[in-house]
């Protein structure tokens, strides 16, 4: 573990296990979500989703792991946000990790589905017709606990954004990019629910999140390891900012 100031973490240790996680979940999502799990679901064809399952277990098993990684990992990069953005605005920064703690227990609780759809493979049943749909109904129910998940990983980026635009020395861009990245989350969320037919929009909602969300969050990442590194400033009030809140704060109470 990185040097520590008395009981608290330095923010440029806390950038370093935040920037390294997110390596991390760059990696494990991608190969969790396109190569493992997200390869098995049809979602028009409960036999092809059986059949693939199936015959990929193994791969899916992997990637169910994947997840749980992404999920412990996520409450690590939680914490370490926190701590970076804490002397920048505390009440933003607690507010931005309790918005993805929200994200990570929905995607832990999606994992019991993965594990539903395991059971059902395994155990089997003499009909067939029925077995086929509800291991595809227990994936669905996966996707869609992790999408409104995802409503609350969006309002954490928005407030992530937020946090790196009030940042000295964070590029600008990088803090809207993310912003914009949180809305799109939420908006594909509630797609999700008030689209009857949101799979006809489905490639166009994917970009939609992909492209600021893979440009932002790997943007974070780079931000963050250069804190970690010394080689951009910690997240910190301006001394003139907190100066003139001091005078605001005198003249609120005289």
């Amino acid at each position: 573990m990185g040097p520590t100031t008395g009981l608290t973490t330095r923010p440029a240790t806390a950038a370093r296990w935040a920037g390294l996680g997110y390596l991390a979940l760059f990696l494990l999502a991608i190969f969790a979500n396109f190569l493992a799990v997200g390869a098995v679901l049809d979602p028009e064809s409960p036999r092809s989703t059986f059949a693939d399952l199936t015959a990929s277990e193994t791969t899916f098993r992997f990637g169910a792991a994947a997840f749980l990684a992404v999920f412990l990992i996520d409450i690590v990069v939680a914490w370490a946000l926190y701590v970076l953005f804490r002397g920048l605005h505390r009440d933003l920064s607690l507010l931005a990790a309790w918005s993805r703690l929200v994200y990570t227990v929905f995607l832990g609780v999606a994992l019991v589905y993965l594990f539903q759809a395991l059971e059902l493979v395994r155990i089997g049943g003499d009909d067939r017709g029925r077995l086929e749909g509800d291991v595809l109904l227990a994936l669905q129910s996966f996707d869609m606990t992790w999408v409104i998940g995802l409503a609350a990983f969006g309002v954490h980026l928005v407030l992530l954004g937020r946090l790196l635009l009030a940042t000295p020395g964070a590029p600008r861009w990088l803090g809207w990019v993310v912003v914009v990245a949180g809305v799109a989350y939420v908006v594909d969320t509630v797609a999700h629910l008030v689209l009857a037919d949101y799979p006809a929009y489905a490639d166009v909602f994917l970009a939609v999140v992909a492209v600021p969300s893979v440009v932002g969050e790997f943007g974070v990442t780079v931000w963050l390891l250069l804190v970690a590194a010394g080689r951009r400033p910690v997240p910190a009030v301006s001394a003139g900012s907190e100066h003139e809140g001091r005078l605001e704060g005198h003249a609120l109470r005289g």
